[in-house]
């Protein structure tokens, strides 16, 4: 037996009972006739004791041989602590060591294992397996795993069967670039890693598992953000014989059930929003309403006076930031330059003020008189002390430059605290998007999603206008679900993948055997699919899921640790009859 107990258990109850501790020395303090050690493992710390007095020479000096992350089992007896600590559970005793074990050393770390260490993220990610032994990262691994054990729990409890589907399955062309695994027995022929088990759900609901759910990786092949990674986790569900409120309701409670256990927040129902609105109070289809700032649109207001940048302008459109008056002009020129930035890409930014002596004053003062100001302020619905920045340009640009602003303000002002929640439902989103370089239509989601029911005569006369019976959870400006209801009628299908540029044969190559089980009885059917890491990392009060996952990548994909992607030996590139001709 290593250990009687963990290191994170032991308290007063426990005086004179003889312990044995096994785990990494966090620290070692030695005053040469007394030395104390940290000894740590998942559950805590407890502190050692040597004492000259009462410990044998060997002991000490063995003790005095001992370094940082060494990894030890102790026998001793549990005594009181003169210098308690109250700030861990064990601080109350210590452990008066008996007999020490050297299990096994350790090198000098390359950072300081300490919830604030002095290793940079590049460092850390490399020696991972050292940067979990933290806190920091131990307590969101922890945590991780409690998520998913609630999520599991509601859908069991809901009567969802928990089902695993292939993770070597066929390439499709929608969506993300695919992972492609090359074959072996089949050569010249490939697998792709799912980007999704998207068709896999949709045929269990053909096979009658009329509640299915998995928590699975997913993988795609495409930039890097820090709330993106090239696998990542789903959890992915479906269900049968549904409509949209069916499946928003199921969901919407698994929701509130995690943030009421989590957060103790309770929520009534989940408001909800069309995609057209989103779009147009808050330029994204996934906004954080924890704040105001909604757009104010003002092209009737400012065009007609001579101002070149406004009356050329597509939309001039702006935000009222509340009680930012006072900001200085050094403050407002740093937002002008921040949204000139390539990545957001305005050409500039018109400012108006409502200071807090009632003047009214703007950086287009030369074109804009004071009655101007004032229907412009009073359609901003501004007080005294207020900010009003305003961006102009193409409508699609501009919406989209002037949501980047209204999120950079919100995280400057503090107003997106990572203990408030403010969920929400985006609904009624287009179905399709036409793409002007193909020439085609793209599906807004993916090409089984259904058109609204009133809204499938729209396929044979305006497509464009067809809207998705399809629905976004998003919580504080993250999306963390999206789901819809499919299409199961084979008819319909077939339209939709001739509107989205698909031959007959194509869509026979791809998709034929989705196509052969609809001719077997489809069920109607829905489902969605949550962002898991993502909706772990908020839930905690974070945003970037990298934390959230054991062993991560960097932002170019590669994991540092084992130092993958890396080539592959020339035999085994002969096995797969493959050939390497990289360009460049």
């Amino acid at each position: 037996m290593f250990r009687s107990h963990t290191n994170g258990e032991l308290s007063l109850k426990n005086l004179n009972e003889e312990v044995t501790l096994s785990g990494w020395v966090q620290t070692i303090r030695d005053k040469g006739f007394m030395i104390w050690i940290d000894l740590r493992d998942r559950y805590g710390i407890t502190q050692l004791v040597f004492d000259q007095e009462r410990s044998t020479s060997e002991l000490m000096e063995n003790a005095k041989k001992l370094g940082r992350e060494f990894v030890i089992q102790v026998t001793g007896k549990v005594i009181e602590r003169v210098s308690k600590n109250p700030n861990i559970p064990t601080g109350e005793i210590e452990i008066l060591v008996e007999k020490l074990t050297v299990l096994n050393e350790s090198q000098l770390p390359p950072f300081t294992i300490e919830d604030e260490t002095d290793g940079g993220e590049e460092l850390r990610m490399k020696y991972r397996y050292l940067d979990i032994r933290r806190n920091p990262v131990k307590d969101k691994l922890v945590f991780r795993h409690k998520m998913a054990q609630k999520v599991r729990n509601y859908l069991s409890d809901n009567g969802f069967i928990e089902v695993e589907t292939p993770v070597l399955i066929k390439s499709t062309p929608e969506g993300a670039r695919d992972f492609v695994v090359p074959s072996r027995m089949n050569p010249g022929q490939f697998y792709a890693l799912p980007q999704s088990p998207q068709t896999f759900k949709q045929l269990l609901m053909v096979g009658g598992m009329d509640k299915y759910f998995q928590i699975v990786k997913c993988f795609r092949d495409e930039d890097l953000r820090a709330d993106r990674q090239p696998e990542f986790t789903q959890i992915d569900c479906e269900m049968a014989f549904v409509e949209q409120e069916d499946v928003m309701n199921v969901f919407e409670g698994m929701t509130k059930t995690l943030l009421k256990d989590i957060t103790g927040q309770e929520f009534g129902a989940f408001p909800r929003m069309t995609f057209a609105d989103a779009m147009q109070k808050y330029g994204n289809d996934k906004p954080d309403i924890r704040f105001g700032m909604k757009f104010v649109e003002l092209n009737e207001l400012v065009k007609g006076k001579n101002f070149k940048i406004f009356d050329e302008a597509e939309l001039v459109v702006g935000i009222n930031v509340e009680g930012c008056a006072d900001y200085t002009r050094k403050q407002i020129d740093e937002l002008v330059d921040w949204v000139k930035r390539p990545q957001i890409g305005a050409s500039g930014m018109v400012w108006a003020k409502f200071q807090n002596d009632g003047v009214k004053t703007s950086s287009v003062n030369k074109f804009y008189n004071e009655e101007d100001l004032t229907k412009i302020i009073e359609k901003f619905g501004a007080k005294e002390g207020d900010l009003m920045l305003i961006l102009s340009g193409n409508e699609h640009k501009v919406r989209t430059q002037l949501s980047a602003l209204r999120m950079e303000l919100g995280n400057r002002l503090g107003l997106r605290k990572g203990n408030e929640f403010a969920p929400l439902w985006v609904v009624d989103f287009p179905l399709l998007e036409f793409d002007e370089e193909s020439g085609r239509y793209h599906a807004m989601h993916h090409p089984f999603t259904s058109p609204k029911p009133e809204d499938i005569h729209l396929l044979e006369t305006d497509p464009g206008k067809a809207r998705a019976n399809a629905y976004d959870m998003v919580l504080n400006g993250n999306e963390i679900g999206g789901g819809s209801i499919r299409i199961f009628d084979k008819d319909l299908q077939s339209k939709m993948f001739d509107l989205l540029g698909f031959s007959k044969e194509e869509a026979e190559a791809q998709f034929g055997f989705l196509m052969n089980a609809f001719k077997y009885g489809a069920p109607p059917h829905g489902g969605l699919a949550f962002g898991f890491d993502r909706l772990v990392a908020i839930l905690d009060g974070n945003e970037v899921i990298r934390d959230y996952i054991a062993f991560p990548k960097n932002n170019s994909g590669r994991d540092v640790m084992i130092d993958a992607p890396s080539s592959i030996a020339d035999e085994q590139l002969d096995e797969l009859e493959l050939q390497l001709n990289l360009k460049g």
